[in-house]
């Protein structure tokens, strides 16, 4: 193998080219802009790896490189046999170790850092409970007792936001101290924003704790991160981060409106059919839609049908228990904790009275008021 000069001098030229194009401008491939203490240390601890990793790399690649070109048969070169017996050959195997320990410490004081911020459990200014369901996110307001619902909103594949936007995103004030606690109602999910929060799993019976304080208002978006099953796609993140004077306004505006609906579930009305047709349509293409399909097939084998069942043509006590109560063993989760009477009763009286199923029953909240 020959490598002349004139060749050797083209490929260094070619990548220090390379090295300096507008190729490099955009690190669209690197961890988003931290935008809060947590994750810039997260971020910065990232870095300083990949950093190493890179001189680590460089140097041993160009260690290689000398060698195939100095030491190749074709120059004559005999491999030493005896290298092993030399001073550097004995004192390598000690040299190489603390080698890579110092690079090791190096790194570990600023990984612990890292690591006991995050374990850093001060008192919080406001908490908030992200519960992960197949497949939406549930977030609970626990300091102001109200509940948001997110669910991955339907665009086209063209759209910009295609898989990554929701129709209720999580609004959270700039410049305080947030408490995350989560949980998950099925199987194991992973709430994970990587501009403003660590990821940390979501299982169901047990409560996980991350916290954050976003420095900057903006948008930010992220994605479930444990494989949760079929529709582990359709669970994007999208977090508002506003100052303390929008959300005050926000938060106002929700507290009306979770009153209101929860004095229109408690009222005496007597529903008619076409109003919870209407609403259970609705709420039908928000929460259920991902397993059962809009058609109410289902998904074969995964996903029983709704057509013609022998739940939604059968007793209506049953209907509304396994919608309050879930089915053990399946991904039936338990609606009763978020949905309410009125919600729910909408719900069953539109699967009753769609796709064939032609029960002609009006389920009434009480009914499912009774069942809980």
């Amino acid at each position: 193998m020959q490598c002349s000069k004139n060749t050797l001098q083209q490929i260094v030229g070619v990548a220090a080219l390379f090295a300096a194009s507008t190729v490099h401008a955009e690190l669209a491939l690197n961890l988003p802009e931290p935008v809060s203490p947590i994750t810039e240390d997260i971020f910065g601890l990232h870095m300083l790896t990949a950093k190493v990793a890179l001189y680590i790399m460089v140097v041993v690649t160009a260690i290689i490189i000398y060698s195939l070109i100095k030491f190749r048969k074709s120059e004559g070169y005999v491999a030493d046999q005896t290298f092993h017996e030399g001073k550097f050959g004995r004192f390598g195997w000690i040299l190489v170790p603390i080698i890579v320990l110092g690079v090791d410490m190096m790194i570990a004081g600023p990984g612990m850092e890292t690591l006991n911020n995050v374990e850093d459990y001060s008192e919080p200014d406001m908490t908030v409970k992200v519960i992960g369901s197949q497949w939406k996110w549930t977030y609970e307001y626990l300091d102001e007792g109200i509940r948001v619902v997110s669910n991955m909103k339907e665009l086209e594949p063209d759209d910009e936001l295609y898989l990554r936007d929701v129709d209720n995103p999580l609004v959270l004030p700039t410049g305080k101290r947030i408490r995350f606690l989560h949980t998950a109602t099925d199987v194991l999910h992973a709430w994970w924003v990587p501009a403003i929060v660590y990821k940390k799993d979501s299982i169901p019976g047990y409560i996980n704790e991350t916290w954050t304080v976003i420095e900057k208002e903006g948008t930010y978006r992220g994605q479930c991160a444990e494989n949760c099953g079929t529709g582990h796609a359709y669970m994007p993140i999208v977090v508002e981060a506003v100052s303390e004077e929008k959300y005050a306004v926000w938060l106002a505006e929700q507290k009306e409106t979770t009153a209101a609906a929860a004095a229109e579930a408690a009222s005496d009305k007597e529903w008619s059919k076409s109003e919870l047709i209407s609403r259970g349509e609705e709420l039908y293409n928000k929460s259920c839609v991902a397993c059962h399909q809009a058609n109410g097939a289902g998904i074969p084998g995964i996903f029983p049908s709704l057509i013609g069942s022998p739940i939604t043509i059968g007793p209506v006590d049953e209907h509304i228990n396994i919608v309050v109560k879930g089915k053990a063993g399946t991904a039936m989760a338990a609606w009763g904790s978020q949905l309410n009477d009125l919600e729910i009763a909408a719900i069953v009286t539109f699967e009753r009275n769609s796709w064939g199923n032609d029960t002609g029953d009006t389920v009434q909240p009480v009914a499912v008021k009774a069942a809980r």
